[in-house]
Protein backbone atom coordinates (compact mmCIF):
# COMPACT_ATOMS: atom_id res chain seq x y z
CA UNK A 1 0.00 0.00 0.00
CA UNK A 2 1.60 3.32 -1.17
CA UNK A 3 0.14 6.74 -0.37
CA UNK A 4 0.33 9.03 -3.49
CA UNK A 5 0.62 13.15 -2.84
CA UNK A 6 -0.62 14.53 -6.12
CA UNK A 7 0.27 18.31 -6.79
CA UNK A 8 -1.79 19.03 -10.01
CA UNK A 9 -0.63 23.14 -11.77
CA UNK A 10 -3.15 23.98 -14.46
CA UNK A 11 -3.38 26.66 -16.93
CA UNK A 12 -5.76 26.30 -19.86
CA UNK A 13 -4.60 23.29 -21.28
CA UNK A 14 -6.12 19.90 -19.47
CA UNK A 15 -4.41 17.22 -17.85
CA UNK A 16 -3.02 13.52 -19.17
CA UNK A 17 0.19 12.04 -19.81
CA UNK A 18 0.98 9.76 -22.53
CA UNK A 19 3.76 9.14 -24.87
CA UNK A 20 3.80 10.24 -28.67
CA UNK A 21 3.53 7.54 -30.84
CA UNK A 22 4.70 7.99 -34.85
CA UNK A 23 3.65 6.29 -37.62
CA UNK A 24 6.43 4.75 -39.54
CA UNK A 25 5.52 5.22 -43.41
CA UNK A 26 5.82 1.60 -45.69
CA UNK A 27 7.41 2.13 -48.69
CA UNK A 28 5.94 0.59 -51.66
CA UNK A 29 7.89 -2.42 -53.15
CA UNK A 30 9.51 -2.24 -56.49
CA UNK A 31 9.71 -5.16 -59.15
CA UNK A 32 12.86 -5.31 -61.95
CA UNK A 33 11.81 -6.19 -65.26
CA UNK A 34 12.59 -9.79 -66.74
CA UNK A 35 15.42 -8.13 -68.86
CA UNK A 36 16.86 -6.75 -65.39
CA UNK A 37 16.24 -10.31 -63.82
CA UNK A 38 18.29 -12.54 -66.61
CA UNK A 39 21.24 -9.46 -66.29
CA UNK A 40 21.17 -10.25 -62.78
CA UNK A 41 21.90 -13.85 -63.23
CA UNK A 42 24.39 -13.54 -65.70
CA UNK A 43 26.33 -11.27 -63.23
CA UNK A 44 26.21 -13.73 -60.66
CA UNK A 45 27.92 -16.09 -62.70
CA UNK A 46 30.41 -13.87 -63.75
CA UNK A 47 31.13 -12.99 -59.88
CA UNK A 48 30.71 -17.05 -59.49
CA UNK A 49 33.62 -17.84 -62.09
CA UNK A 50 35.52 -14.98 -60.56
CA UNK A 51 35.29 -16.11 -57.22
CA UNK A 52 36.16 -19.71 -58.51
CA UNK A 53 39.55 -18.61 -60.31
CA UNK A 54 40.62 -15.97 -57.08
CA UNK A 55 40.12 -19.47 -54.89
CA UNK A 56 42.43 -21.25 -57.39
CA UNK A 57 45.19 -18.89 -57.35
CA UNK A 58 44.89 -18.88 -54.06
CA UNK A 59 45.48 -22.32 -53.53
CA UNK A 60 48.68 -21.54 -55.49
CA UNK A 61 49.64 -18.52 -54.34
CA UNK A 62 52.94 -18.32 -51.89
CA UNK A 63 52.06 -19.42 -48.24
CA UNK A 64 50.92 -16.62 -45.56
CA UNK A 65 54.04 -16.28 -42.92
CA UNK A 66 52.65 -15.70 -39.54
CA UNK A 67 54.64 -14.65 -36.49
CA UNK A 68 52.82 -15.46 -33.01
CA UNK A 69 51.47 -12.02 -32.39
CA UNK A 70 49.96 -12.17 -36.56
CA UNK A 71 48.63 -15.76 -35.03
CA UNK A 72 46.97 -14.11 -32.24
CA UNK A 73 45.44 -11.06 -34.18
CA UNK A 74 43.94 -13.61 -36.70
CA UNK A 75 42.56 -15.72 -34.06
CA UNK A 76 41.02 -13.21 -31.57
CA UNK A 77 38.91 -11.73 -34.98
CA UNK A 78 37.39 -15.08 -35.39
CA UNK A 79 36.82 -16.81 -31.88
CA UNK A 80 33.20 -16.98 -31.42
CA UNK A 81 34.04 -16.76 -27.19
CA UNK A 82 36.39 -13.39 -27.75
CA UNK A 83 33.91 -11.43 -29.77
CA UNK A 84 30.68 -12.81 -27.66
CA UNK A 85 32.85 -11.09 -24.42
CA UNK A 86 33.68 -7.83 -26.35
CA UNK A 87 29.83 -7.79 -27.60
CA UNK A 88 28.49 -7.91 -23.84
CA UNK A 89 31.37 -5.23 -22.86
CA UNK A 90 29.69 -2.92 -25.58
CA UNK A 91 26.04 -3.75 -24.13
CA UNK A 92 27.07 -3.00 -20.59
CA UNK A 93 28.45 0.36 -21.72
CA UNK A 94 25.12 1.16 -23.25
CA UNK A 95 23.70 0.53 -20.26
CA UNK A 96 25.54 2.77 -18.08
CA UNK A 97 25.16 5.42 -21.08
CA UNK A 98 21.23 5.05 -20.65
CA UNK A 99 21.23 5.17 -16.20
CA UNK A 100 23.26 8.17 -17.30
CA UNK A 101 20.42 9.52 -19.31
CA UNK A 102 17.86 8.72 -17.14
CA UNK A 103 19.23 10.96 -14.49
CA UNK A 104 18.31 14.25 -16.87
CA UNK A 105 15.14 15.00 -17.82
CA UNK A 106 13.56 13.10 -20.73
CA UNK A 107 11.13 15.44 -23.41
CA UNK A 108 8.13 13.34 -25.25
CA UNK A 109 5.24 14.57 -27.31
CA UNK A 110 1.59 13.48 -27.37
CA UNK A 111 -0.98 14.16 -29.83
CA UNK A 112 -4.48 12.98 -29.22
CA UNK A 113 -7.99 13.03 -30.16
CA UNK A 114 -10.74 12.24 -27.76
CA UNK A 115 -14.01 11.45 -29.63
CA UNK A 116 -17.30 11.60 -27.16
CA UNK A 117 -20.85 10.11 -28.06
CA UNK A 118 -23.32 13.37 -27.70
CA UNK A 119 -26.76 13.27 -25.70
CA UNK A 120 -28.75 15.13 -27.65
CA UNK A 121 -27.60 18.73 -26.43
CA UNK A 122 -28.50 17.83 -22.75
CA UNK A 123 -24.69 18.79 -21.72
CA UNK A 124 -21.88 20.08 -23.99
CA UNK A 125 -19.44 17.37 -22.52
CA UNK A 126 -21.68 14.92 -23.82
CA UNK A 127 -22.19 11.55 -22.04
CA UNK A 128 -18.74 11.13 -20.58
CA UNK A 129 -18.48 14.10 -17.80
CA UNK A 130 -14.24 13.50 -17.99
CA UNK A 131 -14.62 15.38 -21.17
CA UNK A 132 -14.42 18.64 -21.89
CA UNK A 133 -16.62 18.35 -25.47
CA UNK A 134 -17.93 15.90 -27.83
CA UNK A 135 -14.75 16.93 -29.27
CA UNK A 136 -11.25 16.53 -27.08
CA UNK A 137 -7.71 17.46 -28.71
CA UNK A 138 -4.25 16.85 -26.86
CA UNK A 139 -1.29 18.33 -28.35
CA UNK A 140 1.40 18.28 -25.48
CA UNK A 141 5.38 18.48 -24.84
CA UNK A 142 5.68 16.76 -21.84
CA UNK A 143 9.08 16.86 -19.79
CA UNK A 144 9.56 14.18 -17.14
CA UNK A 145 11.98 14.18 -14.05
CA UNK A 146 13.18 11.59 -11.65
CA UNK A 147 14.61 13.01 -8.61
CA UNK A 148 15.08 10.49 -6.66
CA UNK A 149 17.24 8.74 -9.53
CA UNK A 150 19.21 12.25 -9.92
CA UNK A 151 20.52 12.28 -6.41
CA UNK A 152 21.21 8.97 -5.44
CA UNK A 153 22.83 7.71 -8.43
CA UNK A 154 22.92 4.28 -7.50
CA UNK A 155 22.21 2.88 -10.76
CA UNK A 156 24.79 4.82 -12.67
CA UNK A 157 27.53 3.49 -9.99
CA UNK A 158 26.15 0.35 -10.62
CA UNK A 159 26.31 0.21 -14.69
CA UNK A 160 30.23 1.47 -14.17
CA UNK A 161 30.80 -1.97 -12.05
CA UNK A 162 28.77 -4.13 -14.43
CA UNK A 163 30.65 -2.16 -17.50
CA UNK A 164 34.26 -3.18 -16.02
CA UNK A 165 33.25 -6.49 -14.63
CA UNK A 166 32.13 -6.92 -19.10
CA UNK A 167 35.62 -5.43 -19.49
CA UNK A 168 37.39 -7.77 -17.31
CA UNK A 169 35.69 -11.04 -18.67
CA UNK A 170 36.49 -9.81 -22.04
CA UNK A 171 40.20 -9.72 -21.29
CA UNK A 172 39.68 -13.09 -19.43
CA UNK A 173 38.67 -14.57 -22.92
CA UNK A 174 41.30 -12.41 -24.45
CA UNK A 175 44.11 -13.90 -22.55
CA UNK A 176 42.70 -17.76 -22.36
CA UNK A 177 42.41 -17.33 -26.37
CA UNK A 178 46.44 -16.71 -26.46
CA UNK A 179 47.45 -19.81 -24.20
CA UNK A 180 45.24 -21.63 -26.60
CA UNK A 181 46.58 -19.87 -29.58
CA UNK A 182 50.49 -20.03 -28.05
CA UNK A 183 49.57 -23.75 -27.61
CA UNK A 184 48.52 -24.24 -30.71
CA UNK A 185 51.59 -22.73 -32.53
CA UNK A 186 54.10 -23.91 -30.88
CA UNK A 187 52.74 -27.71 -31.33
CA UNK A 188 52.61 -27.08 -35.21
CA UNK A 189 56.66 -25.88 -34.64
CA UNK A 190 57.53 -28.78 -32.56
CA UNK A 191 55.70 -30.89 -34.86
CA UNK A 192 57.85 -29.51 -37.70
CA UNK A 193 61.22 -29.50 -35.69
CA UNK A 194 60.40 -33.61 -35.00
CA UNK A 195 59.67 -34.15 -38.54
CA UNK A 196 63.12 -32.54 -39.73
CA UNK A 197 64.80 -34.59 -36.99
CA UNK A 198 62.77 -38.15 -37.94
CA UNK A 199 63.96 -37.09 -42.04
CA UNK A 200 67.57 -36.88 -40.22
CA UNK A 201 67.30 -39.98 -38.31
CA UNK A 202 65.78 -42.08 -41.47
CA UNK A 203 68.84 -40.93 -43.63
CA UNK A 204 71.27 -41.80 -41.19
CA UNK A 205 69.54 -45.17 -40.32
CA UNK A 206 70.41 -45.50 -44.11
CA UNK A 207 73.39 -44.52 -44.15
CA UNK A 208 74.64 -46.86 -41.65
CA UNK A 209 72.42 -49.53 -43.64
CA UNK A 210 74.50 -49.16 -46.21
CA UNK A 211 77.76 -48.95 -43.98
CA UNK A 212 76.90 -52.43 -42.30
CA UNK A 213 75.84 -54.37 -46.04
CA UNK A 214 79.51 -52.48 -46.70
CA UNK A 215 81.26 -54.16 -44.10
CA UNK A 216 79.38 -57.56 -44.22
CA UNK A 217 80.51 -57.86 -47.53
CA UNK A 218 84.10 -57.39 -47.07
CA UNK A 219 83.87 -60.08 -43.98
CA UNK A 220 83.94 -57.58 -41.57
CA UNK A 221 81.05 -58.13 -39.59
CA UNK A 222 78.24 -60.46 -38.89
CA UNK A 223 74.94 -60.60 -40.97
CA UNK A 224 72.95 -59.82 -37.74
CA UNK A 225 74.55 -56.34 -37.71
CA UNK A 226 72.74 -55.92 -41.14
CA UNK A 227 69.48 -57.55 -39.72
CA UNK A 228 69.78 -55.02 -36.93
CA UNK A 229 70.22 -52.22 -39.16
CA UNK A 230 67.45 -53.34 -41.01
CA UNK A 231 65.30 -52.99 -37.79
CA UNK A 232 66.83 -49.66 -37.42
CA UNK A 233 65.71 -47.96 -40.74
CA UNK A 234 62.43 -49.49 -40.30
CA UNK A 235 61.73 -48.29 -37.07
CA UNK A 236 63.06 -45.03 -38.07
CA UNK A 237 60.95 -45.23 -41.16
CA UNK A 238 57.30 -45.56 -38.78
CA UNK A 239 58.42 -42.82 -36.91
CA UNK A 240 58.88 -40.47 -40.14
CA UNK A 241 55.20 -41.13 -40.99
CA UNK A 242 54.36 -40.73 -37.75
CA UNK A 243 56.05 -37.32 -37.37
CA UNK A 244 54.20 -36.24 -40.64
CA UNK A 245 51.11 -37.48 -39.14
CA UNK A 246 51.63 -35.20 -35.83
CA UNK A 247 52.41 -32.06 -38.32
CA UNK A 248 49.51 -32.53 -40.52
CA UNK A 249 47.21 -32.88 -37.39
CA UNK A 250 48.88 -29.73 -35.85
CA UNK A 251 48.67 -27.68 -38.83
CA UNK A 252 44.44 -28.32 -39.31
CA UNK A 253 44.41 -27.20 -35.50
CA UNK A 254 46.12 -24.12 -35.93
CA UNK A 255 44.10 -23.21 -38.93
CA UNK A 256 40.68 -23.57 -36.80
CA UNK A 257 42.08 -20.96 -34.89
CA UNK A 258 43.46 -18.76 -37.54
CA UNK A 259 40.77 -18.79 -40.74
CA UNK A 260 37.24 -18.58 -41.48
CA UNK A 261 37.41 -20.19 -44.28
CA UNK A 262 39.94 -22.90 -43.30
CA UNK A 263 43.11 -22.11 -44.98
CA UNK A 264 45.97 -24.30 -44.63
CA UNK A 265 48.07 -22.33 -46.85
CA UNK A 266 50.45 -20.87 -44.31
CA UNK A 267 53.66 -20.99 -42.73
CA UNK A 268 54.82 -19.87 -38.95
CA UNK A 269 57.83 -18.30 -37.79
CA UNK A 270 60.49 -20.70 -35.77
CA UNK A 271 61.38 -18.17 -32.64
CA UNK A 272 61.77 -21.23 -30.54
CA UNK A 273 65.31 -20.20 -29.98
CA UNK A 274 65.12 -16.53 -29.61
CA UNK A 275 66.25 -16.10 -25.96
CA UNK A 276 63.05 -14.80 -23.69
CA UNK A 277 63.89 -13.31 -19.96
CA UNK A 278 61.97 -13.86 -16.97
CA UNK A 279 60.89 -11.34 -14.36
CA UNK A 280 61.85 -11.72 -10.96
CA UNK A 281 59.06 -12.94 -8.40
CA UNK A 282 58.63 -9.30 -7.07
CA UNK A 283 57.80 -7.96 -10.83
CA UNK A 284 55.68 -10.71 -11.51
CA UNK A 285 53.19 -9.98 -8.22
CA UNK A 286 53.58 -6.74 -8.92
CA UNK A 287 51.93 -6.62 -12.61
CA UNK A 288 49.27 -9.22 -11.22
CA UNK A 289 47.70 -6.74 -8.73
CA UNK A 290 47.24 -4.34 -11.54
CA UNK A 291 46.82 -6.18 -14.60
CA UNK A 292 44.98 -9.54 -13.14
CA UNK A 293 41.55 -9.62 -14.67
CA UNK A 294 40.06 -12.51 -12.61
CA UNK A 295 40.98 -9.86 -9.77
CA UNK A 296 39.49 -6.94 -11.38
CA UNK A 297 36.06 -9.65 -12.10
CA UNK A 298 36.17 -10.43 -8.21
CA UNK A 299 36.31 -6.45 -7.27
CA UNK A 300 33.33 -5.38 -9.74
CA UNK A 301 30.86 -8.03 -8.39
CA UNK A 302 31.84 -7.58 -5.21
CA UNK A 303 31.37 -3.66 -5.80
CA UNK A 304 28.08 -4.34 -7.70
CA UNK A 305 26.81 -6.72 -5.38
CA UNK A 306 27.24 -3.89 -2.53
CA UNK A 307 25.09 -1.41 -4.54
CA UNK A 308 22.82 -4.09 -5.20
CA UNK A 309 22.01 -3.57 -1.61
CA UNK A 310 21.82 0.55 -1.43
CA UNK A 311 19.18 -0.55 -4.43
CA UNK A 312 16.83 -2.43 -2.23
CA UNK A 313 17.57 -0.29 0.89
CA UNK A 314 16.30 2.65 -1.10
CA UNK A 315 12.89 1.25 -2.32
CA UNK A 316 12.62 2.15 1.72
CA UNK A 317 12.56 5.80 0.77
CA UNK A 318 9.93 7.98 -0.74
CA UNK A 319 10.16 8.93 -4.56
CA UNK A 320 9.45 12.43 -6.19
CA UNK A 321 8.78 12.91 -9.80
CA UNK A 322 7.79 15.27 -11.65
CA UNK A 323 6.04 15.99 -15.24
CA UNK A 324 5.61 19.29 -17.03
CA UNK A 325 3.53 19.50 -20.10
CA UNK A 326 2.98 22.29 -22.21
CA UNK A 327 0.49 22.42 -25.61
CA UNK A 328 -3.44 22.45 -25.94
CA UNK A 329 -6.40 20.42 -24.85
CA UNK A 330 -9.23 22.02 -26.44
CA UNK A 331 -12.57 21.46 -28.19
CA UNK A 332 -10.74 22.40 -31.43
CA UNK A 333 -7.33 21.60 -33.18
CA UNK A 334 -6.50 25.23 -32.91
CA UNK A 335 -4.43 28.13 -30.61
CA UNK A 336 -7.83 29.87 -29.85
CA UNK A 337 -11.29 28.59 -30.21
CA UNK A 338 -14.37 27.89 -28.25
CA UNK A 339 -15.16 26.10 -25.18
CA UNK A 340 -18.08 23.96 -25.81
CA UNK A 341 -19.28 24.26 -22.07
CA UNK A 342 -19.11 28.01 -22.37
CA UNK A 343 -19.69 29.15 -25.97
CA UNK A 344 -20.57 32.31 -24.60
CA UNK A 345 -17.38 33.92 -23.77
CA UNK A 346 -15.97 33.24 -27.24
CA UNK A 347 -12.85 32.25 -28.25
CA UNK A 348 -10.32 31.67 -25.77
CA UNK A 349 -6.55 31.04 -25.62
CA UNK A 350 -5.69 26.95 -26.07
CA UNK A 351 -2.00 27.22 -24.96
CA UNK A 352 -1.31 26.34 -21.48
CA UNK A 353 0.89 24.18 -19.04
CA UNK A 354 0.40 21.29 -16.91
CA UNK A 355 2.72 20.60 -13.77
CA UNK A 356 2.59 17.23 -12.10
CA UNK A 357 4.61 16.50 -8.98
CA UNK A 358 4.10 13.08 -7.42
CA UNK A 359 5.86 12.24 -4.13
CA UNK A 360 5.40 8.09 -3.41
CA UNK A 361 6.01 7.06 -0.36
CA UNK A 362 5.74 3.48 0.66
CA UNK A 363 3.59 1.92 3.52
CA UNK A 364 3.21 -1.77 3.23
CA UNK A 365 3.90 -4.04 0.85
CA UNK A 366 4.10 -7.69 2.88
CA UNK A 367 7.79 -8.02 3.35
CA UNK A 368 8.69 -7.41 0.21
CA UNK A 369 11.04 -4.89 0.38
CA UNK A 370 12.73 -6.72 3.32
CA UNK A 371 13.19 -9.68 1.26
CA UNK A 372 14.91 -8.43 -1.56
CA UNK A 373 17.30 -6.43 0.98
CA UNK A 374 18.14 -10.01 2.86
CA UNK A 375 18.51 -11.05 -0.85
CA UNK A 376 20.49 -8.50 -1.86
CA UNK A 377 22.95 -9.17 0.96
CA UNK A 378 23.19 -13.01 0.65
CA UNK A 379 24.47 -12.21 -2.87
CA UNK A 380 27.01 -9.82 -1.81
CA UNK A 381 28.53 -12.42 1.05
CA UNK A 382 28.63 -14.81 -1.75
CA UNK A 383 30.62 -12.34 -3.74
CA UNK A 384 32.92 -11.80 -0.49
CA UNK A 385 33.72 -15.17 -0.84
CA UNK A 386 34.53 -15.24 -4.44
CA UNK A 387 36.98 -12.47 -4.21
CA UNK A 388 38.63 -14.38 -1.08
CA UNK A 389 38.97 -17.61 -3.34
CA UNK A 390 39.96 -15.21 -6.07
CA UNK A 391 42.91 -14.20 -4.20
CA UNK A 392 44.42 -17.44 -3.04
CA UNK A 393 44.55 -19.08 -6.49
CA UNK A 394 45.71 -16.18 -7.89
CA UNK A 395 48.93 -16.06 -5.26
CA UNK A 396 48.82 -19.70 -5.80
CA UNK A 397 49.06 -19.84 -9.67
CA UNK A 398 51.47 -16.91 -9.77
CA UNK A 399 54.11 -19.11 -7.68
CA UNK A 400 53.03 -22.20 -9.48
CA UNK A 401 53.64 -20.97 -12.85
CA UNK A 402 56.91 -19.05 -11.75
CA UNK A 403 58.37 -22.36 -10.68
CA UNK A 404 57.42 -23.79 -14.07
CA UNK A 405 58.96 -21.38 -15.85
CA UNK A 406 62.03 -21.59 -13.53
CA UNK A 407 62.36 -25.09 -14.13
CA UNK A 408 61.22 -24.72 -17.89
CA UNK A 409 64.12 -22.26 -18.20
CA UNK A 410 67.03 -24.59 -16.64
CA UNK A 411 66.22 -27.46 -18.05
CA UNK A 412 66.38 -26.00 -21.61
CA UNK A 413 69.99 -25.38 -21.09
CA UNK A 414 70.70 -28.70 -19.65
CA UNK A 415 69.01 -30.19 -22.95
CA UNK A 416 70.90 -28.29 -25.12
CA UNK A 417 74.19 -29.62 -23.79
CA UNK A 418 72.74 -32.92 -23.67
CA UNK A 419 72.12 -32.76 -27.71
CA UNK A 420 75.65 -30.96 -28.06
CA UNK A 421 76.92 -34.58 -26.31
CA UNK A 422 74.58 -37.34 -28.11
CA UNK A 423 75.94 -35.46 -31.39
CA UNK A 424 79.50 -36.42 -30.54
CA UNK A 425 78.96 -39.57 -29.03
CA UNK A 426 76.78 -40.74 -32.13
CA UNK A 427 79.87 -39.33 -34.39
CA UNK A 428 82.58 -41.22 -32.06
CA UNK A 429 80.24 -44.67 -32.37
CA UNK A 430 80.35 -44.36 -36.27
CA UNK A 431 83.63 -43.81 -36.64
CA UNK A 432 84.34 -46.87 -34.29
CA UNK A 433 81.84 -48.60 -36.02
CA UNK A 434 83.81 -48.35 -39.10
CA UNK A 435 87.08 -49.18 -37.71
CA UNK A 436 85.80 -52.32 -36.18
CA UNK A 437 86.07 -50.99 -32.53
CA UNK A 438 82.23 -50.69 -31.45
CA UNK A 439 79.09 -53.01 -32.10
CA UNK A 440 76.07 -52.08 -34.58
CA UNK A 441 74.06 -52.41 -30.74
CA UNK A 442 76.18 -49.48 -29.94
CA UNK A 443 75.73 -47.17 -32.89
CA UNK A 444 72.18 -47.81 -33.06
CA UNK A 445 71.99 -46.90 -28.97
CA UNK A 446 73.57 -43.33 -29.75
CA UNK A 447 71.40 -42.93 -32.51
CA UNK A 448 68.31 -43.19 -30.39
CA UNK A 449 70.23 -41.23 -27.90
CA UNK A 450 70.49 -38.10 -30.11
CA UNK A 451 66.75 -38.32 -31.80
CA UNK A 452 65.30 -38.46 -28.42
CA UNK A 453 67.56 -35.68 -27.34
CA UNK A 454 66.82 -33.59 -29.90
CA UNK A 455 63.16 -34.18 -29.28
CA UNK A 456 63.37 -33.59 -25.90
CA UNK A 457 65.32 -30.15 -26.16
CA UNK A 458 62.03 -29.05 -28.65
CA UNK A 459 59.75 -30.19 -25.90
CA UNK A 460 61.39 -27.99 -22.98
CA UNK A 461 61.38 -24.89 -25.56
CA UNK A 462 57.67 -25.23 -25.56
CA UNK A 463 57.72 -26.10 -22.09
CA UNK A 464 59.25 -22.51 -21.33
CA UNK A 465 57.22 -20.47 -24.12
CA UNK A 466 53.92 -21.60 -22.80
CA UNK A 467 55.24 -21.18 -19.36
CA UNK A 468 55.35 -17.75 -19.89
CA UNK A 469 52.29 -17.58 -22.14
CA UNK A 470 50.27 -18.87 -19.06
CA UNK A 471 52.27 -16.03 -16.58
CA UNK A 472 50.92 -13.70 -18.70
CA UNK A 473 47.60 -14.43 -18.54
CA UNK A 474 47.59 -13.99 -15.00
CA UNK A 475 50.40 -10.68 -15.52
CA UNK A 476 49.49 -9.17 -19.09
CA UNK A 477 52.29 -9.35 -21.21
CA UNK A 478 55.68 -8.43 -20.04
Amino acid sequence: MNARLLICLCTGAGCGLATAQVATPLRAPSYASLGGTMAAQAAASSTSAQTSAQAAASATAAPLTLTLKDALERAQANAPQVLAALSDASAAHEDLQQARAAQRPSLSARSEYLGTEGDGGAFASGRFVTNDGVHVYRDWAIVHEDFTAAVTKTAVRRAAEVEALAKARAEIAKRGLAATVAKAYYALLTSQRKYATAQRGLDQAKQYLDISQSLERGGEVAHSDVVKSQIQYATQEQAFRESKLTMDTARLDLSVLLFRDFNQNFSVVDDLDTPLPLPTMEEITAMAERENPDLRAANSALRAAKLDVSIARQAYLPSLTADMAYGIEANAFALRSTVAADPLKGPQNNLGYFLTVSLNVPVWDWGVRASKVRQAGLKREQANVDLSLTQRMLMRNLEGLYLEAQTARDQAESLRRSVDLSAESLRLNALRYQAGEASILELVDAQTTLLQARNAYDDGLVRYRLALTNLQTLTGAF
